[in-house]
C-alpha cells in the first residue's frame, strides 16, 4: 500500500511527559571530576571513559583496549541491565557515555538517566516536559548527550537544549533552539568543539531550515549560528546576544529558484564530528525539501552535503555534495569519519574521512580541502545513478529513476513512478559505522532495498509534511535487508560481510581486541572477527538494539555497553519492510557485560 505525502506523519500520539529530577541518592562526598576539552580531544586514547559521541571527536567509534579479544570474548557475560522503565518504549538509539564512574544515556521521549557505572544503581533522572504537538519524523528517539565541565548536555523533540548538573541531575540551563510547531526536533547528540558546544536540528520533512549551531557549553549562549540551505545569512553573538551578520551561506538562487531556499530542508539531524588536526567541524546534511525535485529545479546547495566548518568563526570552509539535486530523499546526514588515507597510486598519507552516504555510494574526501580522492558502492544494487565520476566529483544519474514530473501527468496528480535503488531509508542511515586503524577498514551496517516512488503536487504550509511523494519500501532479497560491511576505503572492495535478516538500524565498534561489535533488530548483540567477519559471540537482549555499542575499562577489567529497544525509522516508514519485521519487539533498557572470571 502506497504512502503520500497527505498522511505521512508519524502514526502515533505523545502523552505529555513530567519534568521530574528523582533521587540523587548517595552519589559519595568526594570531589566529582569536570570534564575538560583535553578530556574530550583524547577520549580515543584514554580507557577509563567515554566522554563523546563516537568515541572521540573523530568518530572512528574504535578502542584499543583488548582484554576482551577474539580469544576471550566467548567468556564475555552481562553485569547488569536496567530498563528504562513505563510504557515509554519505542526506538532507543542512545550512545551511552562514562565519565566519574557514571554512565549518562538518553532514552524515548527526551529522557537522560545516570547509573553507577559498575552496578547499574539508577542514580538520578530527567523526564522532560514535551508538549501537545511534537512532530518527530522518525520516532521519539535520542541519540545521546555531550559531558562538559559538571554538566551532561542533551538535545529533546521539542527543539530545546537542556543541560543538568551531572551529579545532582538539576537543570542548570535551558535553551529553545527553534520553533517545534514549525517541525523543528533534536534527536542528534551535542558534540564539544574546540571548547564549543556543537548541536545541529532536525525536522526536513516539515521543510525547516537547517543549520549548525555553537554555543558556551556552560550557558548555552549563542556563538554563532550557520545556515545548511544556500541563501541565509549566518551571525555571530556578542556578549549581550547582540547578534552581527556573518556573511550568507552561498549564493542566494545560486543553486535554489525563487523562494524555495527559505524552507529548503537540508536539516542536521544527525550531528557532527570534529577534527582538531585540521580544526574543522564536518556536518552531513539532510534531504532538500519538498522531497519533489521537480518543484526545485538546481543543484539545491547545501542539501546532502557535507561541509567543514570554522568552529572560530562559523564560516564554511568546504562543501561536497554527495547527491547534487536530490530526488529520492537521500540524507547526506552520515557522519564523516576522520581517519589517515594512504593513496594507492603515490603512497602518500593524506588527512582524509570517510563517508557510506544514504545514496549506497562511499566517499573519500580529503578533510583539509574537500578533494574528491575515491567513491564507490558499498550496496550491491544502485540505480539512481551509474557511478561517481572522480574527475568531477559528480554522480552519472540514471535518469529513469527519477520519479516524473506531476506537471506533465495526464491528471497533474502525481508523475511517473519509478523504481529506485536503495530505497529512501537508505544504503546506511542514523546507524554509525567504526573504522580500525588496525586493520584500515571500515565496518559499516548496510542495508539492501529499494523503493517504487512517484511526485505529486505540493506547497508549503507550516507545521505540516513536506514531501509532494508517494512510495513503497520493498525488499531486494528473500534471505536479509542488513549486512555488516567491511569496506577497504583505498580499494573500495567489501573483505567480508556478515547478513542479517531484518534491517540493520544499529552503529558499530571497533576494538583493538581484533572485534567488531554490533546489535541487531533481532535483540543480538553480537561480536565478529574484524579481519574475517566470523562471529565469535552473540547475546540476547530481549529486544531490537538499533544503537552504538561502547567499551571502557575500570578497576582492570573492560566493560561492553549497548542501548537496547526496537523502533526508528523502520517501523514507522518501512512500508512492505515494516511488515516483514512487525514480529520484532519493543523495549528500552541499557545493558552492561565483561568477561566471566572462573
Amino acid at each position: 500500500m502506497k504512502q503520500t505525502g497527505k498522511n505521512n506523519r508519524v502514526p502515533f500520539v505523545l502523552a505529555l511527559a513530567t519534568a521530574a529530577i528523582l533521587g540523587a541518592g548517595s552519589l559519595g562526598t568526594a570531589q566529582a571530576k569536570d570534564v575538560t576539552t583535553a578530556d574530550i580531544l583524547n577520549d580515543a586514547k584514554t580507557p577509563g571513559d567515554v566522554v563523546s559521541f563516537g568515541l572521540g571527536t573523530q568518530g572512528q567509534r574504535y578502542s584499543a583496549l583488548n582484554s576482551i579479544n577474539t580469544k576471550t570474548v566467548k567468556n564475555l557475560t552481562p553485569v547488569w541491565t536496567m530498563s528504562f522503565g513505563g510504557e515509554k518504549q519505542r526506538g532507543q538509539e542512545s550512545q551511552p557515555l562514562i565519565s566519574d564512574g557514571k554512565m549518562f544515556v538518553t532514552a524515548s521521549y527526551s529522557r537522560l538517566f545516570a547509573f553507577d557505572a559498575m552496578t547499574g544503581k539508577k542514580l538520578w533522572k530527567y523526564e522532560h516536559r514535551l508538549p501537545d504537538g511534537i512532530m518527530p519524523c522518525c520516532d521519539v528517539v535520542n541519540r545521546g548527550a555531550a559531558l562538559y565541565g559538571n554538566l551532561v548536555i542533551f538535545g529533546t523533540l521539542d527543539a530545546q537544549l537542556v543541560a543538568l548538573n551531572k551529579d545532582t541531575g538539576k537543570v542548570v540551563w535551558k535553551e529553545k533552539l527553534e520553533d517545534y510547531a514549525a517541525g523543528y526536533s533534536s534527536t542528534a547528540a551535542p558534540i564539544i568543539a574546540n571548547g564549543k558546544l556543537i548541536t545541529g536540528v532536525s525536522g526536513g520533512e516539515f521543510g525547516v531550515v537547517g543549520r549548525i549551531d555553537a554555543r558556551d557549553p556552560m550557558t548555552g549562549k549563542l556563538l554563532w549560528t550557520r545556515p545548511t540551505v544556500e541563501g541565509h545569512m549566518g551571525y555571530t553573538f556578542d556578549k549581550d546576544g547582540n547578534k552581527i551578520e556573518n556573511g550568507i551561506s552561498g549564493t542566494t538562487n545560486a543553486t535554489w529558484p525563487g523562494d524555495l531556499w527559505k524552507t529548503g530542508g537540508a536539516s542536521t539531524w544527525n550531528g557532527a564530528t570534529y577534527d582538531p588536526e585540521t580544526n574543522l567541524i564536518f556536518a552531513g546534511t539532510g534531504n532538500p525539501a519538498p522531497w519533489n525535485s521537480w518543484n526545485r529545479p538546481g543543484d539545491n546547495l547545501f542539501s546532502c552535503s557535507t561541509l567543514a566548518i570554522d568552529p572560530d568563526t562559523g564560516k564554511i570552509v568546504w562543501h561536497y555534495q554527495n547527491t547534487p539535486h536530490d530526488g529520492w530523499d537521500y540524507d547526506g546526514a552520515n557522519e564523516f569519519v576522520s581517519f589517515d588515507y594512504k593513496d594507492p597510486k603515490t603512497g602518500k598519507i593524506i588527512k582524509a574521512g570517510g563517508k557510506a552516504d544514504r545514496n549506497g555510494f562511499f566517499y573519500v574526501n580529503d578533510r583539509a580541502n574537500g578533494k574528491l580522492l575515491n567513491a564507490f558502492p558499498f550496496v550491491k544494487k544502485i540505480t539512481w545513478a551509474k557511478k561517481i565520476d572522480l574527475e568531477t566529483g559528480r554522480p552519472v544519474y540514471n535518469e529513469e529513476s527519477r520519479p516524473g514530473d506531476p506537471a506533465k501527468s495526464a491528471d497533474g496528480k502525481a508523475g511517473t513512478e519509478a523504481f529506485a535503488a536503495p530505497g529512501f531509508l537508505g544504503g546506511k542511515n542514523q546507524e554509525q559505522m567504526a573504522y580500525s586503524p588496525q586493520t584500515g577498514l571500515f565496518y559499516v551496517p548496510a542495508n539492501e532495498w529499494s523503493m517504487e516512488i512517484h511526485n505529486e503536487p505540493v506547497s508549503y504550509k507550516k507545521g505540516a509534511a513536506y514531501l509532494g511523494a508517494g512510495f513503497t519500501i520493498k525488499a531486494i532479497n528473500d534471505d536479509y535487508i542488513g549486512a555488516l560491511r567491511a569496506v577497504d576505503p583505498a580499494t573500495g572492495k567489501i573483505v567480508w560481510e556478515s547478513k542479517n535478516y531484518a534491517p540493520l538500524w544499529g552503529g558499530v565498534l571497533a576494538t583493538g581486541g581484533g572485534l567488531v561489535f554490533h546489535g541487531t533488530p533481532e535483540g543480538f548483540l553480537k561480536a565478529l572477527d574484524a579481519k574475517t567477519g566470523k562471529e565469535l559471540w552473540s547475546f540476547q537482549t530481549g529486544t531490537g538494539i538499533v544503537a552504538p555499542p561502547v567499551t571502557w575499562e575500570a578497576n582492570g577489567e573492560q566493560f561492553i555497553a549497548v542501548t537496547a529497544g526496537w523502533g526508528g525509522a523502520v517501523p514507522l516508514w518501512g512500508g512492505d519492510v515494516a511488515k516483514r519485521v512487525n514480529f520484532l519487539e519493543q523495549g528500552g533498557s541499557v545493558w552492561v557485560f565483561k568477561l566471566h572470571k572462573s
